[in-house]
Parts: structure tokens; sequence; C-alpha cells
């Protein structure tokens, strides 16, 4: 019976401190943009090679090589 005198204020104030928490996030602008992170992924940033490059680079010699490993 004494530990339930200790635990439920030590409860109380996790969750007050929790709920606060929560609060400065919100002020804060934490949760403004949801779902821009996941777009962001799909759209790829790197410039495109161009087909001068590419045929460059076959007459020089260079080889390309293929890096794409597939499981099985």
């Amino acid at each position: 019976m004494n530990s339930l005198l200790f635990l439920i204020p030590i409860a109380l104030s996790l969750g007050l401190v929790g709920l606060l928490a929560f609060m400065w996030a919100l002020r804060s602008g934490q949760f403004d943009d949801l779902d821009g992170a996941a777009n962001r992924i799909l759209f790829d940033d790197d410039e495109p090679v161009s087909r001068g490059t590419e045929a460059a680079a076959s007459h020089s010699g260079v080889k390309e090589i293929n890096t794409s490993h597939r499981g099985g």
C-alpha cells in the first residue's frame, strides 16, 4: 500500500511530462508535413545521363558495369 503513495504521483508526473512534450512538438511544427518525407523519396534529384555522355564513354573504350545484384 505504501508503494502506491510513490507510484501514483510518479505515473501522473510522467504522463504530464509526456503531454507537455507532445504540446511542444505540436507548437514547434513537428507534425506539419507528414506526407512530404514519404513523397520526397519517390523523386530522384540526380540528373539523368544524357545520350552524348553515353556515346562518348562507349567510344573511348570505357565499358559500363552493371552493379545491380538480383538475389534468388
